[in-house]
């Protein structure tokens, strides 16, 4: 019998799924590498979410491994280039929270458009300002895409009806446009954004895409929307871009600091940058829970075990 260690929690259902395929099925949620390496050799299947890092030292103990399931959609603690070398599948599962992310994307942008953030708070505490928190419609705005997976294109997908027009720009795939999306080079994204989301795995290549660079590319301020990983984003590059006014707001699920579990941030420990976005009224924030609803967390473990037993 095939054996699958679970490294973190997910939805149970894909438990049930791999029993009734015959899996044997162990939990360890507080392994340490060390521990790991010594009895990783026993497994067929490895589920895990961020807690750990699977990297060639610990891959290369792993003689029976035939495959690593990723609930979610980024696979950087994974080395997936060495797993694929040894002849181990790796396997993520975006299409179950796209939809949670797209959602959660065009959420923050109309609490930042119609400053719900702030009238919320100070409709409690009794102040009643109609001018001051006059909003601002997407309607007829360029809503630009950088990066169009299955993250992008959920986005994409909620703001049909919103009347906008909606540019999309993905180095390594071309030929997408549709009735609702146009494919766009970056020039075109630079010369005419109004609201830009970026959607991007994170890797060299990515990490700190958005920088001093990149925001002093746009011909006019922009909207920035960051539900992707924090280190996508440097910090200080757009806190200096917001104090320039090339970006008059920001939506930001994911922060340069937080742990690289996802699992939480050092607030005492975070720079001056983080604490200038912090103080102002122009960001909006939240806990890096864009794709995490409670529809999303079955739907992970469904797709998990849809790719997995897909495959036997």
């Amino acid at each position: 019998m095939k054996k699958v260690l679970f490294l973190e929690t997910v939805h149970p259902i894909l438990e049930e799924k791999l029993l009734a395929a015959g899996f044997s099925c162990e939990h360890d949620y507080s392994s340490t590498y060390e521990s790991l390496r010594e009895k990783i050799a026993g497994y067929s299947g490895i589920v895990v979410r961020s807690r750990i890092t699977l990297n060639s030292a610990i891959l290369e103990y792993a003689t029976s491994l035939e495959w690593i399931a990723r609930s979610g959609s980024g696979m950087e603690n994974i080395d997936v280039v060495y797993a694929e070398q040894r002849g181990i599948r790796c396997i993520n599962s975006p299409e179950g929270n796209a939809d949670a992310v797209g959602e959660h994307v065009l959420g923050m942008l109309l609490m930042l458009q119609n400053k719900l953030h702030l009238a919320n708070q100070e409709v409690r505490s009794g102040i009643w300002r109609r001018e001051e928190n006059r909003g601002t419609e997407i309607k007829d705005k360029v809503f630009s895409i950088i990066g169009y997976g299955v993250m992008g294109s959920s986005v994409a997908q909620k703001l049909r009806g919103f009347g906008c027009e909606i540019l999309a720009h993905d180095k390594y795939k071309t030929g997408f446009s549709n009735e609702f999306v146009r494919e766009s080079d970056l020039d075109e994204i630079f010369n005419r954004s109004d609201i830009v989301s970026i959607h991007l795995p994170l890797n060299a290549e990515t990490t700190h895409y958005a920088n001093d660079v990149f925001f002093e590319s746009f011909r006019k301020p922009i909207i920035f929307i960051n539900a992707s990983r924090g280190k996508n984003t440097d910090t200080s590059a757009l806190s200096r871009a917001i104090d320039k006014g090339m970006v008059s707001g920001a939506c930001l699920d994911v922060l340069e600091y937080e742990k690289s579990s996802l699992e939480g941030l050092d607030i005492s420990g975070v720079p001056e940058a983080l604490r200038n976005l912090f103080e102002s009224q122009r960001v909006v924030f939240s806990p890096h829970v864009a794709g995490w609803t409670h529809e999303s967390y079955m739907k992970l473990s469904l797709v998990l075990a849809e790719k997995i037993l897909g495959n036997q």
